[in-house]
């Protein structure tokens, strides 16, 4: 049953009429016959303006249940003002609010809708498997057939750990990292974001950014002691941290691609010269594509540049939008993980068959010719559009894109590393942000996150958007 509230449905994809306040089920204006769920919307004299009252009754309850009314805190807008919004169903490069609003999304349930929301291949196959449950807390043979094609893929690894978050599989490959080389100490750089377990919650990106928190409270100076940080982009600072800590680190971390600061991409040969200051001081190189993982291509960042670390973690696409994530890398490393090896780790829910299942379905859909060439084109379009008509309008602006992966900054930049982005006008941006919602364009709801795109997103989708832009950089 839907829990009520003040005229809003909460569960099971119902809304309440704002007429009678009865529960309605009624066709959204982009309903198809291909749409594989019932979607609510409002009436159509409401639709004629944007109104965030039903979101503002669910979200003001939702706040006297979960801390700041949210379940992440990037979700909560604090950054951008303005009125949270609850979404009440998705479907290819669209999200529907519990208003009736419609909006292109390019925040794709941050990064794992690659190839849209809802597919209906990938709807369908989960169908099937929860005939059979939901979980075994056993192994099963959809593990192996991931497994395999997430080591064919990623040229890194040689064996895989499933979990169920990026989080758990950065908590997982840093314990691996130390149990291997037997040290303790590990860099990191400013503004990258590797979840929030504590060694990571030091300058870190994301939502830590997003909201101007300093190092987490709750977090013990033993737990982030042996965290070295240094400028993303800035191999001087590197080399000096390995030279004031010989022999005592036990690997760098990084994002191969910013995503938790903005966008912010690696210099020419970066990501080449970190890899020879790691083996030259035996030292592992981990690359967290949880983000960048079978976005920027099929096999990853690593492919994508053709640098191989020892490790890395993945999540978001790999789960198909359901809850996954993964560690994986060199088989002689590998096999330290528990039960093969001593280094322990557990999850009551790895490798569960509902995630296994859409993981699957996602990659074969990014194996078909041309899928990467369209994101690469799309979201340049998207990019070039968007700077263009703001650099008219006479804004400070910056961007790139690579593949299905962008960003933009208000400032003239460049933006090489997190001190970078902090010049960016944010105050700009979050009037950009609520203008946009108005045009129906989501955008992430902070200036330090990257957006994405998807196979479903069209061309029509990206001028939209580019008018929209248009329109509100006239009116910022």
């Amino acid at each position: 049953m839907a829990a009520t509230f003040s005229g809003v449905g909460i569960g099971l994809g119902l809304s309440c009429s704002s007429s009678n306040g009865k529960l309605s089920q009624r066709r959204s204006p982009s309903w198809s016959p291909s749409r594989s769920s019932v979607k609510m919307t409002v009436s159509v004299e409401e639709k004629k303006k944007f109104t965030l009252k039903k979101s503002e009754e669910a979200f003001s309850i939702a706040k006297e249940l979960m801390p700041g009314g949210v379940n992440s805190p990037v979700r909560a807008f604090k950054s951008v003002g303005g009125q949270p919004i609850v979404m009440d169903s998705v479907k290819g490069s669209r999200m529907w609010d519990i208003d009736g609003n419609e909006y292109i999304d390019y925040v794709g349930s941050w990064g794992p809708a690659i190839i849209g929301h809802a597919d209906d291949q990938v709807l369908a196959a989960l169908a099937e498997t929860m005939k059979k449950g939901t979980s075994f807390g056993a192994p099963c043979l959809l593990e192996n057939v991931l497994a395999e094609m997430v080591i064919k893929a990623v040229p890194s690894i040689e064996m895989v750990r499933f979990v169920n978050s990026g989080t758990e599989a950065c908590m997982g490959v840093l314990r691996l990292a130390r149990a291997y080389t037997r040290r303790e100490k590990l860099i990191k750089f400013e503004g990258c974001y590797h979840g929030h377990a504590d060694p990571f919650l030091v300058k870190a990106g994301s939502g830590v950014a997003t909201l101007g928190l300093p190092d987490s409270p709750g977090v013990p100076k033993a737990a982030t002691y042996e965290t070295l940080t240094a400028p993303f982009n800035d191999l001087a600072a590197v080399e000096k941290l390995f030279e004031t800590n010989k022999g005592e680190i036990a690997a760098i971390i990084l994002e191969p691609v910013v995503g938790n600061s903005g966008f912010v991409p690696p210099k020419p040969e970066f990501l080449n010269a970190i890899r020879k200051v790691t083996k030259e001081n035996d030292a592992l190189l981990i690359f967290d594509e949880v983000m960048t993982g079978f976005r920027l291509s099929y096999g990853g960042a690593q492919e994508y540049f053709g640098i191989t670390p020892d490790l890395t973690t993945l999540g978001k696409i790999i789960g198909g939008g359901l809850p996954v994530g993964a560690y994986g890398g060199r088989r002689e490393i590998m096999e330290m993980v528990a039960p093969a090896g001593p280094m322990y780790q557990a999850g009551t829910l790895s490798g569960n068959p509902l995630a296994m299942t859409a993981g699957i379905q996602t990659l074969k859909r990014l194996q078909e010719p041309g899928s990467y060439e369209y994101l690469d084109k799309i979201t340049g379009e998207l990019v070039q559009g968007i700077l263009e008509a703001g650099k008219e309008a006479g804004h400070a602006i910056c961007g790139e894109n690579i593949r299905g992966m962008f960003g933009f900054f208000f400032t003239e930049g460049p933006v090489h590393n997190f001190a970078d982005a902090k010049k960016s006008d944010t105050a700009k941006f979050a009037r950009f942000f609520q203008g946009m919602l108005e045009e129906g364009v989501y955008f992430a709801p902070s200036q330090f996150e990257a957006g994405f795109t998807s196979l479903a997103h069209t061309a029509a989708d990206v001028q939209h958007t580019i008018s929209a832009a248009e329109k509100v950089f006239r009116q910022i």
